[in-house]
């Protein structure tokens, strides 16, 4: 499933002697799909499962390509290749061969990639600190389907 743009029709309220706090007004027509689809495809990139793991890895220095694979637990050779490159190809990564043998291959996070690292770092936090309760939600909500799910097949039979 890939995310679309929607058309809002934003109405303007009436006139009222109350003040309203809205927050800034959009002039008409303030993005374009083109932005949309644009802004997307750095989202899916910058908030896929590995490349927060990767950035927030590299946020504390360059990291051989075997130390960021056994710091990342379950992820392949080839997913964290893909996803260095994707990095990389993205301007948030840089790869450093170094001439020894068996060569040595650092990757780095760019200066664009440090401005990114904060917020994933941020997020990456937030989600060790709240898994409890995600959790939680997760097993009331199945719980509440299920019954939900088990009367509609009540109902067929």
């Amino acid at each position: 499933m890939k995310p679309e743009h929607t058309n809002v029709t934003v109405l303007k309220a009436p006139i009222s002697k109350t003040p309203v706090s809205r927050g800034p007004m959009l002039p008409p027509n303030a993005h374009l799909d083109s932005d949309c689809r644009g802004v997307a495809s750095i989202l899916a990139r910058v908030g896929d499962k590995w490349s927060v793991f990767v950035i927030m890895l590299l946020g504390d220095g360059p990291k051989r390509f075997n130390e960021i694979k056994r710091m990342v637990g379950g992820i392949s050779q080839r997913m964290l290749t893909l996803t260095l490159r994707g990095l990389e190809r993205d301007g948030l990564v840089t790869r450093t061969v170094f001439p020894t043998v068996p060569p040595r291959v650092d990757y780095e996070l760019t200066d664009l990639g440090r401005g990114l690292w904060q917020p994933v770092e941020a997020l990456g936090k937030w989600s060790f600190d709240h898994q409890v309760e995600i959790e939680a939600a997760r097993q009331k909500f199945d719980q509440r389907n299920d019954k939900e799910n088990g009367k509609r097949v009540e109902r067929l039979h």
